[in-house]
């Protein structure tokens, strides 16, 4: 079996012909998925399956783990491994994997990750993101007709493992921004209709030139010398805030906007995002390609992705 290439851990290292289960005929996602904990007990050893079950059968409930056409990858930590183990199963007919899901699943690719490796789940998923695209890779691997063959279908040049996390593995889409030539007027409506405190500007390029934040909007109203007295009678009844309303569609973002924000390229380790967060003291960690804003990183985010998956 394949194992590490020039410091290259190729995932079909992972696990051998006798982790698959191949074109099962049990058509329960459940029952399916304790069969491949049971099976990986007895080929491997991973301490008690039907705890391993439980602990898996609650994420998947939470968030079913479907990557791709027909692909589901469910994942648990377990304190009782040291290493990552995978187990894969088949289904001609396919299964179906949860309520808000209508394609059948064909394709199972279990991860057990040991509790202590953060983001090693991430890394496995990652080498496998080229073949969760493909629309007939579930088809193709539940046509094989035994575990060796989907074993080596694993084992095709590019599965592989990369030395470490990027950003661009635990970042997240944009889905709320600011074009340039936008007005104060929207980006409130943002912060309020999304319950938001930063929104990025990007120009006509997508390219990411700046970011409003509540913070900069509150230091628009209040005038600095405001935060050093004592007397409230000034702003008593949001005088300042008033001002704002008037001027709120005539206010371009440029004139507000911060350049005060955290960044990191795409292929960045995410460990770099774990210091921009400290360094900066930020909520949001932006990631770019090159200059073209392509995702983000929220704390809340990085910490479930790093801590808990």
């Amino acid at each position: 079996m394949a194992a590490k290439i020039n410091n290259i851990i190729r995932f079909s290292s992972l696990f051998t012909p006798k982790h698959v289960i191949c074109q099962t005929k049990i058509t329960e996602r459940d029952e399916l998925l304790l069969e491949m904990l049971r099976k990986l007990a007895l080929v491997v050893g991973i301490g008690d399956a039907e705890d391993a079950y439980q602990s898996l059968l609650q994420r998947e409930n939470e968030i079913p783990t479907v990557v791709g056409p027909g692909i589901a990858m469910p994942h648990v930590r377990l304190s009782s491994i040291n290493r990552i183990i995978v187990g894969v199963a088949t289904s001609q007919a396919g299964i179906k994997y949860a309520p808000n899901i209508n394609q059948p699943v064909k394709l199972i690719i279990m991860t057990l990750a040991p509790k202590i490796a953060p983001g090693a789940y991430l890394q496995a998923m990652s080498s496998l993101a080229k073949i969760c695209q493909y629309p007939a890779t579930a088809d193709n691997v539940a046509r094989l007709d035994n575990a060796q063959k989907v074993w080596e279908f694993f084992d095709q040049d590019g599965m592989t493992l990369e030395e470490h996390l990027k950003a661009s593995d635990i970042m997240g889409p944009v889905t709320v921004k600011l074009q340039e030539h936008d007005t104060l007027e929207r980006a409130i409506d943002l912060f309020v209709r999304h319950q938001i405190r930063d929104v990025p500007v990007i120009d006509k390029d997508g390219d990411l030139i700046g970011v409003v934040s509540t913070h900069e909007l509150l230091k628009v109203c209040l005038p600095d010398y405001i935060l050093w007295i004592e007397d409230l009678m000034p702003i008593i009844n949001f005088e300042p805030f008033a001002e704002i309303l008037r001027k709120e569609s005539k206010t371009w973002l440029t004139e507000i906007m911060t350049m005060d924000y955290a960044t990191v390229i795409e292929d960045a380790p995410a460990a770099q995002v774990a210091k921009e967060f400290a360094k900066q003291k930020v909520d949001h960690v932006y990631v770019l390609r090159e200059k073209k804003l392509v995702g983000v990183v929220s704390l809340a985010m990085f910490l479930n992705k790093i801590l808990r998956e």
